[in-house]
């Protein structure tokens, strides 16, 4: 094996004998961990056992990689969730990390901690294929910082070894949920961001309203405290259904069940946190709930766990027009009552899902007044930009340190660049940059360095 023909862009020193030693220990039989769990599980056993618990009757064993049991109180419910990761047999599992080690570095290369990991490539990676394929390879710690803009979270930074774990697991399993997500499902899947997302909604509103010639209404809706309401336990028992390999599915477990809030560096000051509801901090979430904003593994078990709803949309609602983006999503129909009776059915399923509806992010009126949807507005015959996204944009660009205007500026034009009637926009911020000593291409779609 050569590892030189993996990496076509930048050529890391890590020499072939890292995969080698470590295959030495897939011939061990993954059968053996499962049967030493079942001590682990005894203390499990009882009537108030989740599926997928050890059951003493039947003699089964739990999933691999999860155990779970749940003790009621007077008012709360306290789930004690066990997971373990089994040793790796697949053979190819150090050349899908150095994989996976690129895949995290394109986006992650200029920061510090990824530039140290990076000065010693070569050893970090062997030691994260040695505690994978062994199965002890256990999160690290994380940092939680606060971002104010375009509103006020907690945002978690895992370290470096994490994300390229991340990277592992979604490389692998991401494509067979990818292949039966519906077309309609946006946000970490390729090719389907923002501007799919307002392409796809415009294009169906367009044929729905034969080119705005029809009446028709359309339901917006957005889950109430999205992120930090998942069940973790709903999500592992869906990936379960997709995930047949034992291994993949006790790591899946791992990234899934970690709790981020057990080691952290809280970063930013007290008035900082202060902006963040309350109901919106991870901190304050219960046990067995939230995944942590800012992980690539969060945006794609939020995908498989909203899956269930755009199911129901598209086969038991046969809703032919609708567009999901992470937790906002558009249905479209010429009759209220019928977008009455589809929101108290994805209600329902909702419910099921342990998530709900926020009352005040739901929306129904006609088309024609226009559709407010991932940053841009859709009115009859064009799109633009959301009026709110420019009035910021504008307002930080006149007073940005001049250290990070290129970079900055350059990014809304690209965003604005997005929309088909945004020609006023860019001229907006056009002259704003030559008041402020930048040369401008000329189309308006991006700026330059100034001399000196």
């Amino acid at each position: 094996m050569t590892v030189k023909a993996l990496m076509p862009v930048r050529i890391v020193n890590l020499v072939a004998p890292l995969a080698h030693k470590a295959t030495d220990m897939h011939t061990t039989d993954t059968a053996a961990p499962v049967q030493a769990r079942s001590g682990a599980a005894s203390h499990l056993i009882g009537s108030g056992l989740r599926a997928g618990g050890f059951n003493s009757a039947m003699g089964t064993l739990p999933t691999p990689g999860i155990a779970t049991s749940t003790t009621a109180t007077r008012t709360t419910t306290t789930r004690a969730t066990k997971v373990v990761l089994l040793p790796s047999a697949d053979p190819y599992l150090f050349q899908r990390l150095v994989q996976a080690y690129l895949d995290c570095f394109r986006t992650k290369r200029n920061s510090a901690s990824a530039m140290a990991f990076e000065a010693q490539a070569e050893h970090n990676l062997y030691q994260l294929h040695e505690e994978l394929s062994s199965g002890t390879y256990r999160p690290g710690g994380s940092i939680c910082f606060i971002i104010t803009h375009p509103k006020p979270r907690e945002v978690w930074a895992s370290r470096i070894r994490d994300r390229i774990v991340h990277h592992l697991l979604y490389n692998y399993i991401a494509p067979r949920f990818h292949a039966r997500f519906v077309a309609d499902s946006c946000a970490c899947i390729p090719g389907r961001g923002t501007l799919y997302a307002a392409n796809r909604l415009e294009h169906q509103v367009r044929s729905y309203t034969r080119n705005w010639s029809r009446e028709a209404y359309y339901l917006k809706c957005d889950l109430a405290n999205f992120f930090v309401s998942i069940d973790k336990h709903v999500v592992h028992e869906q990936l379960q259904r997709q995930v047949s390999e034992p291994w993949w599915m006790s790591l899946a477990s791992v990234i899934l069940m970690h709790d981020p809030r057990n080691d952290v560096e809280v970063r930013g000051t007290l008035a900082e946190r202060a902006l963040v509801p309350h109901h919106k901090r991870l901190f304050n979430a219960p046990d067995g709930y939230g995944l942590p904003i800012g992980n690539l593994s969060s945006q794609f078990f939020a995908n498989v766990l909203l899956d269930d709803m755009d199911q129901e949309v598209k086969h038991q609602l046969q809703a032919p027009h609708y567009v999901r983006y992470v937790d906002d999503f558009i249905l479209l129909h010429t009759s209220t009552q019928w977008l009455n009776q589809a929101k108290a059915q994805i209600e329902d399923k909702l419910a099921g899902l342990h998530l709900q509806l926020n009352p005040r992010k739901t929306i129904l009126q006609p088309v024609a007044r226009g559709i407010d949807f991932v940053g841009h507005l859709i009115k009859p015959w064009r799109r633009i930009t959301r009026r709110k996204t420019v009035h910021v944009a504008l307002d930080r660009l006149q007073d940005m340190p001049a250290a990070d205007l290129h970079q900055s500026a350059n990014s809304y034009f690209g965003l604005l660049r997005q929309a088909t009637h945004s020609h006023h926009d860019r001229t907006r911020l056009a002259k704003l940059m030559l008041q402020r000593g930048h040369v401008v291409q000329g189309d308006m779609t991006k700026i330059y360095r100034k001399k000196g």
